[in-house]
C-alpha cells in the first residue's frame, strides 16, 4: 500500500451542497430555502424548546431540589477489586488508574467493602468506609488515608 493507493471507504464521504450555483444545479436560486418566510431568513427559525409562545416545558415544571456546589466526588473502588493485585503491593491513585479500575481521580478515592480481600495490601486512599478498612487490616494490609 503507497500513499496515492490511500481512499476513504466506499460511502464514508459525500460531496458538500453547493447553494446558489444556478438552476441546473437543483439548489440555485433560493437555495433550497423556498419563498420567504422565517426559516428563508438569514439567522431564521426558532431556538431549541420554542414552542410557539406557550409557555415552555422548562417554564412549567416545578423547581426541585438543590446541587451542593462544595461537594466532593469520589471515585468508587471495592475491596474485591483490589484481590487482582500481588501480594504486598502499595496500591495508590496512580496504579488505579494504570490499571483501568478508576477512570478518574475526581477528588480521590474511595475504598468501599463490597467482596472479599484475602492479600496483605498496603492501599492508600482519601476515603475508607468502615467494612472496607476491617477487610483490609483483617488480611494483614493497611489503610492509609491520604
Amino acid at each position: 500500500m503507497r500513499l496515492h493507493e490511500l481512499a476513504p471507504a466506499p460511502g464514508s464521504t459525500q460531496t458538500r451542497k453547493r447553494l446558489g450555483r444556478g438552476v441546473g444545479s437543483g439548489l440555485g436560486k433560493t437555495s433550497g430555502k423556498g419563498h420567504k418566510g422565517q426559516k428563508a431568513r438569514s439567522g431564521g427559525g426558532k431556538r431549541p424548546g420554542f414552542e410557539g409562545g406557550q409557555l415552555p416545558l422548562v417554564r412549567r415544571l416545578p423547581k426541585r431540589g438543590f446541587t451542593n456546589i462544595f461537594a466532593k466526588e469520589y471515585a468508587i473502588v471495592n475491596v474485591e477489586a483490589l484481590d487482582a493485585f500481588t501480594t504486598d503491593t502499595v496500591v495508590d491513585t496512580t496504579l488505579l488508574l494504570r490499571t483501568g479500575l478508576i477512570k478518574k481521580e475526581l477528588d480521590g478515592v474511595k475504598v468501599l467493602g463490597n467482596g472479599e480481600l484475602n492479600k496483605k495490601l498496603t492501599v492508600k486512599a482519601a476515603r475508607f468506609t468502615g467494612s472496607a478498612k476491617q477487610k483490609i487490616e483483617a488480611a494483614g494490609g493497611k489503610a492509609e488515608v491520604v
